[in-house]
């Protein structure tokens, strides 16, 4: 009976996870001193998620950055509301940057589903350009 559990228990944790954060990335508009990116975000989990942390970078044509900015693209924290299971929503990147640039490099670094449960970022993020 108590391996049953935590076998039941292992595949709900499993299943909970199974997905994807589907992200498209609009092209860059540039502003003075300042960069927008349009985000369309797309939840594929069987869970809501409840919060994601993505960091964007401005680079040159040496491949260096000329700008950066980290935030929480899904916030589902203090009254805001969480991604739900197939919803999908937008979110604008706002970068400091003045000085000119030639791509962009996008990267989650955290993403908590509900329950607190979180998941890899680097294999549960699919990023179209």
């Amino acid at each position: 009976m108590k391996r049953a559990l935590i076998l039941i228990t292992f595949l709900a944790t499993l299943s909970s996870s199974h997905g994807k954060l589907l992200v498209k990335q609009d092209e860059p508009k540039q502003a003075v001193k300042k960069v927008l990116v349009k985000l369309s975000l797309k939840n594929t989990f069987t869970n809501r998620i409840e919060s994601a942390r993505a960091t964007i970078f401005l680079l040159n044509d040496q491949e260096k950055v000329v700008g950066q900015a980290s935030q929480w693209v899904i916030d589902g924290t203090k009254g805001k509301a969480a991604l739900a299971p197939d919803a999908s929503t937008t979110y604008n990147f706002v970068v400091p940057s003045d000085k000119p640039f030639t791509k962009t490099k996008l990267i989650f670094n955290r993403i908590v589903l509900g329950g607190g449960k979180q998941v890899d970022p680097t294999k549960s993020v699919e990023i179209e350009k």
